[in-house]
């Protein structure tokens, strides 16, 4: 069984690079400051009797001497003992205490490019392709050979912690009746043959990639993915689709998998799963016709128990989908890892399947390979009940979630670059500009910010529904045949400078968020009375993120997505290229207010109007200036 503890970790050096590098703690913020921000961050937010209330409740927090300052000096000394302060309460708040189903709300997913597999075969080989660029990428974190990581946009050229890497196959989210684990493989001295789980018609297999110490070539990976395929076509043989246990409430699950734990069988089988590298589920066709939102949705949920929802376990952090019809992707359990880190592995295989051809040679076995083993489960009465609740539970969630991946063509990044705006600011203000459109009104909004430059770096939140996006959206829709467009620049510029400001404040450790959760949880860990800062509903609204956004650049041809985190929100994904921008925009059917391809349409006008704006007033800057330039020529040609 895999013991609970952290995996080893050690830094790594830069590919090339003569001297290893250290990388600064995560500091802690000014008391002062934070609490600053959070009143400036929440004034727009609130009713101004709200606000009020929460200004002494603040000033009374951090009044000289009290509760506010114990807090941080305990922060301080935490910092001085821990290689990353914040890092476990973050984890806790973030993921392991969340009580949600993992798909939809809590785990995203890359979609591939469309496959085109004209038989069988086909599928097979780009399977055992892709497991043999999984090993190829394993070998390489293995041996600490992963170049490290650069940050890019804004203050670029940092190095980048490398950790989170080290958890894409070697983590497993267990389920606890209050609050999840995240588990981590210990390497013993004579660790058991490496093996992966082969999800395929809701039946699961084992893998072994490695045997006598040496990879399987991947051919001997083609032929043993042949044989699973045809044990899976055995309908007598055929178990109960366990996996989908996995996709329920956590502490559904974790009372679930206790009762199917009294069976030694079904123990041994769930040894063989969370020890595993990864799952590869081979789909069925889901019988939809293929555009993007319906691979998206393959990817978020499987489509229901009747399609492919049971073909998963999701527990794991990794699990590659390969449809037979083509629908291909990874969908990750989150908590280990970062979505940049999951694109980094991604791209690694995809390029690795393009540079590389698939390499069917000739060459000698291994050795005779068996056939692969399929996990067995004793499912009595109890059980089938459990999964029945499972199955019907997903079912409605399936049936809830209203995704739209829209692609706007329009202009890309490229266009915003001449406008010497950063990409990621200006769409935050572009999604700013849409809610308001469709609601009236600004809410608290989550943007994802790596932090990534200090050991053990997670993420921290940028507050992008600034007053200045507020009096932008204003400008450009209550005031949009009465404000010069002059006006609406000098906002629009206005809120992309403070959204890039607080972008750098997120990035170098110094925003509200990841420092008034430590404040939280330091005075619980004091066990003291819970300050009223935290119970006050200013703080409460503050964290209902319902505008829930990320930027997932991607290199190669694929897209992110994942599901809105509060029942009436939204989850905005982009991906900025040159020339598109790709949008993953999901919410919830059951809630009247949100409509995803409502927004997506909102977003679209939106971003058509900000370059209509910007063009406008280059264009009148431009006639100004040569008109200026006239009026000079004039005035000096009268002169002579």
């Amino acid at each position: 069984m895999p013991v609970l503890e952290k995996p080893k970790q050690e830094q790594g050096k830069p590919k090339g690079h003569k001297d290893s590098y250290v990388l600064p703690k995560l500091p802690v913020p000014p008391l002062q400051k934070t609490t600053d921000m959070y009143l400036k961050c929440m004034k727009h937010l609130v009713t101004e009797e709200e606000f009020k209330r929460t200004k002494v409740i603040v000033e009374k927090f951090r009044a000289p001497g009290g509760t506010g300052e114990v807090l941080q000096q305990k922060l301080l000394e935490k910092r001085e003992k821990t290689e990353n302060w914040v890092y476990d309460y973050w984890l806790e708040d973030m993921y392991l205490n969340n009580r949600l189903a993992l798909p939809v709300n809590s785990s995203p997913a890359i979609v591939f490019p469309q496959q085109n597999f004209h038989d069988q075969n086909d599928f097979l080989r780009f399977s055992a392709h892709l497991i043999s660029g999984v090993l190829d990428y394993k070998a390489l974190l293995d041996v600490h050979a992963l170049p490290i990581d650069y940050a890019r946009g804004q203050l670029a050229g940092t190095p980048l912690c490398m950790k989170q890497y080290y958890r894409l196959f070697s983590s497993y989210r267990l389920p606890g009746h209050k609050k999840d684990t995240l588990v981590a493989e210990k390497n013993s001295v004579m660790p058991e043959p490496e093996h992966i789980i082969i999800a395929c018609k809701n039946q699961f297999f084992v893998l072994d990639v490695v045997i006598n110490f040496r990879r399987l070539s991947e051919r001997d990976l083609f032929t043993q993915l042949e044989k699973i395929l045809k044990m899976a076509e055995n309908e007598e043989e055929r178990l109960p689709p366990i996996g989908l246990l996995t996709s329920d409430g956590r502490t559904e699950w974790a009372e679930s998998r206790a009762v199917i734990m009294k069976d030694s069988t079904n123990r041994d089988s769930l040894d063989m799963i969370e020890r595993c590298l990864c799952l590869v589920c081979l789909d069925d066709p889901s019988g939809n016709e293929l555009t993007d939102t319906s691979r998206a949705l393959q990817m978020l949920h499987g489509g229901g128990y009747d399609k492919n929802s049971g073909n998963r376990w999701y527990d794991k952090p990794m699990q590659f989908v390969i449809g037979m019809d083509g629908t291909c992707g990874v969908v990750c359990e989150h908590s280990p890892f970062e979505g940049i880190v999951l694109v980094q592995c991604t791209e690694h295989l995809l390029k690795y399947m393009k540079g590389s051809p698939s390499k069917f040679v000739r060459a000698a076995s291994v050795c005779e390979l068996s056939a692969p083993r399929k996990l067995r489960w004793k499912c009595s009465p109890e059980v089938q009940g459990l999964l029945a609740s499972s199955a019907d539970k997903l079912q409605r969630l399936v049936r809830n979630l209203d995704l739209n991946v829209h692609k706007f063509k329009v202009y890309g990044k490229e266009f915003i670059k001449k406008q010497r705006m950063s990409p990621d600011a200006y769409i935050q203000v572009a999604l700013q500009l849409a809610f308001y459109r469709c609601h009236g009104k600004q809410v608290p909004t989550y943007e994802s910010a790596s932090i990534r430059r200090f050991l053990e770096g997670r993420v921290d939140n940028i507050r992008s529904a600034t007053y200045e996006a507020l009096e932008f959206a204003k400008a450009m829709t209550d005031g949009k045949s009465t404000v010069p467009n002059s006006e609406k620049m000098q906002r629009l510029w206005d809120a992309i400078n403070v959204q890039t400001n607080y972008t750098i404040l997120s990035i170098t450790g110094m925003a509200i968020d990841n420092h008034l959760l430590g404040l939280r949880e330091m005075a619980h860990e004091l066990k003291m009375e819970k300050p009223e800062i935290f119970t006050d509903e200013t703080f409460l609204k503050s964290n209902r993120f319902i505008l829930s956004t990320s930027q997932v650049p991607t290199t190669v041809e694929m897209f992110c997505c994942y599901g809105p985190v509060v029942p009436n929100g939204y989850g905005a994904c982009y991906n900025p290229q040159s020339d598109h921008i790709i949008f993953c925009i999901s919410s919830f059917r059951d809630c009247k207010e949100t409509c995803s391809t409502v927004f997506a349409k909102a977003i679209e006008e939106c971003l058509v109007e900000m370059r209509d704006l910007c063009s406008k007033y280059n264009m009148a800057a431009k006639t100004a200036d040569k008109k200026e330039g006239a009026d000079k020529h004039v005035k000096n040609g009268s002169k002579s």
